[in-house]
């Protein structure tokens, strides 16, 4: 509920809790054991952002936020916490909604460019190592380079197979490029695919746009995103929605002190984006919460305990909710105390018994007041939702999702050319040219043999002529000598037969 340009949150029967609305940007912590009201704390928050006219996003991991898109039912709970907070104007109803959904199942497709995730988010997505990363990252550089768009997950594959492949030739301009590491970073690419992730890379990209309107009541529009598919894998979770704060961030312009937020951004079970997260990444995170407030965006972290938020984040949260906790063990006993220890002291009870004490709906708040500064902290009850608690059918859902103004903008998936279709065609140039190259030496090889082969002709040829030639010799020479065999044979008979003729003569 909006008063006096700041949002009722809780009530006690002296104070109310009003988070105001130019202060609204510096961020916020919704902590608290499972079922004791933090998500319908930020159900009441973002409906009354949305009364004032700003544009909230919300992660659905359970899939009762959906109910924020149809009135309330003014049952007898509704009707006895409205009662004893003296809650005069409360009524219920239902607020502009669009749904999203990364998987296209229950709301508009998100999807984003590979390129415009980068390889830093890609990392917490897909599992990798330092080592892994900087392989990815060199992967990216060099499609940069050489004008290799990476729109989908399949253009980041051929990116990797065509780096792998060519890695001498990288190398020493880029650094070192493992085969293992390619391999590993193709392999958590595929099951990203057989998660169904893959939806979420391509284009048409999100406008970030769509995610800041108001409707025709100046109304801020919540945009829902079903994350309850999505959050069966926390880590890909958390991977999703620092890619949209990431998108926000770098959208956004600087715009300083503001009246009101631009977009409000929950941020459920924010655990999961903080855990194992290495220092280095850490500081990117930090970096974001500290300098989007100045573009104008509020961001709401939701979690269990106050510790699953690192210390540099943490300082930057300026508006709590703390709803109960429990302390069986000393490691819950530390978590209370981390816990009570964040809030400014409020001497008329003791913060650590309280939040063990409080009950469904209720909660330790401390907003910013107008100076910046952390107001005591008090015991409240928060407000009732006025839309309703629970999910809502899925005709409903589709019927607002087909009624959007947005409906059918990303629904179809552009295929311009991008580096898949490039490598694919310099491996075919390659390939071609290879098997030109290869046909040339065939040609030359071929011409060679039959070079090779005619002048084995002719000079088998030229020895057949010889050959021929010599028996011809040899047989003329053959003649010849029988002829003068003959001759002779003939001569010495005709002498012999003188000779015989002589001797009988002389006798």
């Amino acid at each position: 509920m909006i008063k006096d340009n700041s949002i009722l949150i809780g009530k006690n029967e002296k104070v109310e809790s009003c988070l105001l609305l130019n202060l609204a940007n510096r961020h916020g912590l919704i902590t608290g054991a499972s079922g004791t009201g933090k998500t319908i704390t930020s159900k009441v928050m973002a409906e009354s952002f949305s009364d004032a006219g700003v544009p909230v996003f919300m992660a659905d991991v359970k899939g009762d936020l959906s109910g924020t898109a149809e009135k309330g039912e003014y049952n007898e709970n509704i009707e006895k916490r409205v009662k004893n907070l003296n809650l005069k104007d409360f009524d219920v109803k239902e607020f502009p909604v669009r749904f999203w959904d990364v998987y296209k199942t229950n709301g508009h497709p998100i999807r984003f460019r590979v390129s415009d995730v980068g390889p830093n988010v890609l990392s917490i997505m897909l599992g990798l190592s330092e080592a892994q990363e900087g392989v990815l990252n060199i992967t990216f550089k060099i499609a940069e380079d050489e004008g290799l768009d990476l729109d989908k997950l399949e253009d980041l594959k051929s990116a990797l197979n065509y780096v792998g492949e060519n890695r001498s030739k990288y190398t020493l301009e880029y650094g070192n490029i493992t085969t293992q590491s390619v391999g590993v970073i193709l392999r958590s690419l595929s099951v990203l695919e057989n998660q169904g992730i893959d939806n979420f890379f391509g284009e048409p990209e999100l406008d970030i746009k769509d995610f800041m309107a108001v409707d025709a009541s100046g109304k801020g529009i919540i945009n829902i995103l079903d994350a309850v598919e999505l959050y069966k894998n926390p880590d890909l979770y958390a991977a999703v929605m620092l890619c949209l704060l990431t998108k926000l961030y770098d959208s956004m312009p600087e715009v300083g002190d503001v009246e009101k937020p631009k977009i409000v951004f929950f941020f459920d079970e924010s655990y999961f984006l903080f855990r194992e997260m290495p220092s280095y990444r850490l500081k990117q995170v930090e970096k974001i919460v500290r300098l989007i407030r100045s573009k104008g965006i509020g961001l709401y972290f939701i979690s269990h305990y106050t510790t699953d938020i690192p210390a540099t984040v943490l300082d930057q949260l300026g508006n709590r909710v703390q709803h109960n906790l429990k302390a069986y063990t000393p490691a819950d006993q530390k978590n209370v105390k981390a816990a009570a220890d964040a809030f400014r002291t409020n001497p008329k009870f003791n913060t650590y018994d309280t939040i063990l004490e409080l009950g469904t709906g209720e909660a330790l708040v401390s907003f910013q007041n107008e100076k910046g500064e952390p107001s005591v902290v008090e015991r409240v009850y928060i407000l009732p939702p006025q839309s309703k608690i629970g999910v809502i059918d899925s005709s409903t859902r589709n019927r607002i999702i087909n009624n959007s103004p947005i409906c059918g903008k990303y629904d179809e998936e552009a295929n311009d050319e991008s580096a898949h279709e490039k490598i694919t065609q310099i491996q075919a140039d390659k390939k071609a040219e290879s098997e030109a190259i290869l046909a040339e030496k065939e040609a030359a090889k071929k011409a060679k043999e039959e070079e090779k082969a005619e002048k084995e002709r002719i000079k088998a040829e030229e020895k057949a002529k010889k050959e021929a030639e010599r028996k011809k010799k040899n047989s003329e020479a053959y003649k010849m000598g029988q002829k003068v065999k003959n001759r002779t044979s003939s001569f010495l008979l005709t002498k012999l037969l003188n000779s015989i003729w002589k001797s009988i003569f002389k006798k």
